[in-house]
């Protein structure tokens, strides 16, 4: 709203017309985000501790755990308000993939904003049955996968695009639907899995959207989308901005989330975070590109899956705890080390996917 409010007066005040440039509104997006979270954390904090939205620890978690018990959960609420007001401020509320972004992130963080209630509000619950909490994920994302498969001002609106080769590009029809939604509901809860120790989940979001941003602009941007031989869509490259203000407001949670944690996020910041980070894939075609980014969310994915498959048909366990990062910390290290070391692997994985650019 008020980059159209600027833009429209550069008629009468020339320097206004640097608001048509997405880069500069993608960076106003980052600050604004960032602004918000510093200034509203407190309040949104205290607030949370106010009406005992506190954490409850597993019994069969590291041991380590058990002094978190207490802390404000539901920050997620906080990343969600920052991120819309960022995007409404600085974003070209006109573009339909704008709101299809608002609509997935504002969805999921609903779902994951009711699991977190029924978990705090009624001691011991187990939160949203799975039944619930995945056959809501799969409405969303089916709606997303439907809207983005009809629609005609997308020239690839059912091709999965493969990187490191120019030519990789396969027609999967209506079959995009369904892939769609495991790429959405897969993104969504790989990245609440991974949101188990403080900071390290908000800290591999902003890794991934920084790189993800990065893609996102090329993919809109003509010139650079022919140079790069990757697909060029119409439109895209105004989620540049709503990736700014998830940089912006991650870091900004970070500033609280970070190691010994203020506030956790909660279902409703890791589900909403997790299903944008995969509405962004599917509407700009970097589905396996976001596998490579979100290489850690994927392992920790997979180790929760080898874990359970292993206990349920052998009664052994594959790893000390799953997710993964359990498993080193029941190993001896240290939380920050985990945080910092697996950081360390998103951020190789974040270049990497960016190699994929030249790599073709």
């Amino acid at each position: 709203m008020l980059y159209s409010l600027l833009y429209n007066l550069h008629d009468l005040f020339s320097p206004l017309n640097v608001f048509r440039y997405i880069t500069f509104r993608a960076s106003l997006a980052v600050l604004s985000a960032m602004f918000f979270s510093l200034a509203f954390g407190p309040w949104i904090i205290g607030k949370l501790r106010k009406l005992s939205m506190t954490q409850q620890i597993r019994d069969d978690g590291p041991k380590t755990h058990i002094n978190k018990a207490g802390t404000p959960t539901m920050g997620g609420i906080l990343i969600i308000i920052c991120i819309l007001l960022s995007v409404f401020m600085w974003g070209d509320l006109k573009n339909m993939y704008v709101w299809v972004m608002i609509f997935s992130l504002v969805g999921f963080g609903f779902i994951g904003f009711f699991d977190d209630y029924l978990k705090i509000a009624r001691k011991n619950h187990k939160g949203l049955r799975a039944l619930y909490k995945f056959g809501n994920q799969i409405v969303l994302a089916f709606l997303i996968g439907i809207f983005l498969y009809i629609n005609p001002k997308d020239p690839y609106a059912d091709v999965l695009s493969v990187p490191f080769f120019k030519k990789w590009i396969f027609d999967l029809g209506l079959f995009y639907i369904p892939f769609s939604i495991i790429v959405i509901v897969g993104s969504s809860n790989a990245v609440n899995l991974t949101d188990g120790i403080d900071g390290l989940a908000i800290g591999l979001v902003a890794v991934a959207v920084l790189a993800t941003g990065v893609l996102v602009y090329i993919s809109g941007h003509r010139g650079l989308a022919q140079y790069l031989q990757v697909l060029y869509l119409p439109g895209t490259g105004e989620l540049t901005v709503f990736c700014g203000a998830m940089f912006g407001a991650s870091l900004g949670f970070l500033w609280y989330n970070s190691y010994p944690a203020e506030v956790f996020m909660g279902d409703v910041g890791s589900l909403g975070l997790g299903g944008s980070l995969g509405t962004l894939a599917v509407i700009t075609k970097h589905e396996i590109v976001l596998a490579i980014v979100g290489g850690i969310f994927v392992i920790e994915t997979i180790s929760v899956i080898l874990q359970v498959i292993s206990f349920k048909f052998t009664g052994k366990r594959v790893f000390r705890m799953a997710p993964i990062h359990h498993h080193f910390e029941l190993k001896g290290w240290p939380e920050p080390k985990v945080i910092v070391r697996f950081w360390i692997i998103g951020m190789m994985l974040a270049l990497l996917s960016l190699a994929t650019l030249k790599v073709r």
